[in-house]
């Protein structure tokens, strides 16, 4: 057995002494679904964080810290499925818009970068000087127990050139509101391209339970035709309210029993 495994089970030991109302130890069980019809090789599955491989043995090096061991336990890493460099200008009419930089050299062809990059209106911005887009990230994540899940940037991998802005995270609740992810990104500095690579990271998702000293477990879900209902049913309300935290509760009052069903290969 391997120091660090060693260590991770004596964290989650710690944490299990502590009386819950669950029983000690048990693990909460995620899905996550990627939720597209065609080119789903393409996507990544998400898995643990990444830890920097170190030859370093010292007893009190970082690597062996119980206290980051059990946050990297805790925190799951999507990659980046294609490689990106778009730029942001305006047209004759000083209307904001995008351009495919790599021009004939981008791998991904220009009709379908306008398909899956999608530039917010202008009077949607938090600050008029720096855009915003959104670029399609077909995953879901679901449970059956209450539990709410975090998307962040990778703060964890160096970027010798960093990214012109700041990625747009957000948090809510999957048991009852399964929802679609976005890659949300505001545009700080537009002299710069933003430039993605497919492998790279591309967001963390981090997930909160009603016991935080519970460990995670992630797995691959089935779409069902229960879960399908429900995500349609969530799905689009932002067209119609300003505020969709106020339909948590009718959204937990009309979900089925049981949405989580793992997917068997």
């Amino acid at each position: 057995m391997s120091l660090l495994k060693t260590l991770r089970d004596r964290t989650v030991s710690l944490f299990s002494s502590e009386k819950t109302s669950v029983p000690s130890g048990r693990m909460v069980e995620i899905g996550w679904i990627l939720d597209v019809e065609k080119g789903g090789v393409l996507w990544h599955a998400p898995k643990r964080l990444s830890r920097v491989d170190s030859d370093v043995r010292h007893a009190k090096s970082l690597r062996f810290c119980p206290a980051m061991v059990d946050y990297e336990a805790r925190t799951f890493e999507v990659a980046c499925p294609f490689d990106l460099r778009i730029r942001f200008t305006r047209d004759e009419k000083g209307q904001p818009t995008l351009v495919n930089a790599l021009g004939d050299r981008s791998p991904i062809r220009s009709n379908h970068l306008g398909k899956m990059v999608h530039m917010v209106p202008q009077k949607e911005w938090r600050d008029p000087d720096k855009p915003v887009i959104q670029i399609n990230a077909p995953y879901l994540f679901v449970t059956d127990e209450p539990v709410w899940m975090n998307q962040m940037p990778p703060f964890n991998h160096y970027r010798p050139e960093p990214w012109p802005g700041l990625f747009s995270g957000g948090r809510f609740p999957i048991d009852v509101w399964p929802r679609h992810l976005m890659w949300a990104f505001e545009w700080h500095d537009t002299s710069k391209d933003l430039e993605l690579k497919r492998g790279e990271p591309w967001f963390y998702v981090r997930f909160e339970a009603q016991d935080p000293s519970r460990p995670i477990r992630l797995v691959e879900a089935e779409m069902t035709p229960e879960l399908r209902e429900h995500v349609n049913a969530c799905s689009t309300v932002t067209n119609y309210v300003g505020r969709t935290f106020s339909l948590f509760e009718t959204a937990r009052e009309r979900r089925p029993a049981k949405l989580l069903k793992p997917k068997i290969r």
